[in-house]
Formats: C-alpha cells, sequence, structure tokens
C-alpha cells in the first residue's frame, strides 16, 4: 500500500504565492528513486500534467506554468513540493500528487486551490 496525502491547497488572490506538499509513505521503496508530478483538474476539463521530478531531480513543466511553479523534493521526509507564484484564476483546479513507483501509478486524494481575481 502506497498513500499520498497532499496538503496545503487554499484560497488566494491573482498574484499570490502557495506552496503545496505531498507526503508519500507505505511502501514505496526508495523514495528518491520514485518519480513525482503534480496533476490539475479544474472544473469541466480533464487532468492535466503540471510539472515531474525525476529520480536524479532533473523537473519537466507544463507550458502554461513555466517560469512561476517549482517542484522539488525532500527526500528524507518521503516528499515531494509544487511552489506556485504569480497564480491567475486559470490556475484555479483540485491538484493531485502522482507517483510511479515499481510500474504503478498513485494517486493522492487532491487539495483545491482557488485563485480569485
Amino acid at each position: 500500500q502506497v498513500q499520498l496525502v497532499e496538503s496545503g491547497g487554499d484560497l488566494v488572490q491573482a498574484g499570490g504565492s502557495l506552496r503545496l506538499s505531498c507526503a508519500a509513505s507505505g511502501s514505496i521503496g526508495i523514495f528518491s528513486t520514485n518519480t513525482m508530478d503534480w496533476y490539475r483538474q479544474a472544473p469541466g476539463k480533464q487532468r492535466e500534467l503540471v510539472a515531474v521530478i525525476f529520480r536524479g531531480g532533473s523537473t519537466v513543466y507544463a507550458d502554461s506554468v513555466k517560469g512561476r511553479f517549482t517542484i522539488s523534493r525532500d527526500n528524507a521526509k518521503n516528499t515531494v513540493y509544487l511552489q506556485m507564484s504569480s497564480l491567475k484564476p486559470e490556475d484555479t483546479a483540485v491538484y493531485y500528487c502522482n507517483a510511479l513507483i515499481n510500474g504503478r501509478n498513485y494517486w493522492g486524494q487532491g487539495t483545491q486551490v482557488t485563485v480569485s481575481s
């Protein structure tokens, strides 16, 4: 069993910042070797990839968040973060943490981010 618990979602004004956290526990193996992702899903839209961090620390971002969001990980705490700045109303969504562990995808329950204009 793998558990992913997201936190940090909130209501924020446009231009503001938030930091999301995703704590992993259970049968995660060596956390530093796992690829970790953040996805988001806005109402009426498909879930989309926001950012990825690979085992070596390299990262990939969706074009819509490049330069504004930063994904990072603390392997000692089995936690991945998403630092979000210059938030826009279109960033409003439920943000999900995803882990690829031994070839399987695991999801957290999601955390709501709402950006008001």
